[in-house]
């Protein structure tokens, strides 16, 4: 096996279970909390389930498809359906399935004027359904489990394109953590959150 092959397996492995993990957050909102507060600024839960749902799920599966999301999709509240945990667990499974062929992480995806190599990609949504799944999972009074494994990847991409992000408002400054920090925590710590919102009393 290549190292090529070896990553982009890592990769999917990963995706699979924040994937997995996502589905048991999304199931674990309760209605009655999707206008509570969070801590994204301007963002209520419902509005940061729907991103979450849009890029994690939809956005995942025409990355691999190479299609543009449509404009549908981008604005729908997926929140009004009252299965909408159920719907979101299906489309992550075929997500997740849409990218098990090896050849959709061979060359460059369109971003609509720019390109990105797929695996890249790839390894940015898997953070982004890591990083939103704890910002759902504290904002709802749940907890967001994740292998170290899976943080590390997770970390590696938030160190990478973190300026990237901070551009686009997607990250705030970075904030500072112990010695003793899991290496899911520094990643969220370096997306400009506040790990210790995470901790249950």
């Amino acid at each position: 096996m290549s190292q090529e092959t070896f990553e982009t397996t890592e990769t999917h492995r990963h995706m699979t279970e924040c994937a997995a993990e996502a589905s048991r957050v999304g199931r674990g909102v309760p209605a009655a909390r999707l206008g509570d507060p969070t801590h994204c600024p301007d963002w209520d839960v419902r509005a940061l389930v729907n991103h979450w749902v849009l890029y994690t799920s939809h956005g995942l599966e025409h990355r691999a498809l190479r299609k543009p999301l449509p404009d549908e999709l981008t604005a729908r509240d997926f929140t009004a359906d009252p299965d909408w945990a159920q719907a979101y667990a299906d489309q992550l499974d075929r997500a997740v399935a849409a990218w098990a062929d090896p050849a959709v992480w061979e060359g460059e995806v369109d971003l609509g004027g720019a390109a990105m190599p797929a695996a890249e990609l790839a390894s940015m949504i898997v953070k982004e359904m890591a990083v939103h799944g704890w910002d759902v999972a504290v904002s709802t009074g749940q907890e967001y489990h994740v292998s170290e494994g899976a943080a590390r990847l997770v970390l590696d991409v938030v160190e990478r394109h973190g300026d990237l992000y901070r551009q686009y408002d997607g990250f705030a400054a970075p904030v500072p953590v112990g010695e003793n920090a899991t290496v899911f925590e520094r990643a969220l710590a370096a997306s400009g959150r506040n790990p210790k919102l995470g901790k249950q009393d």
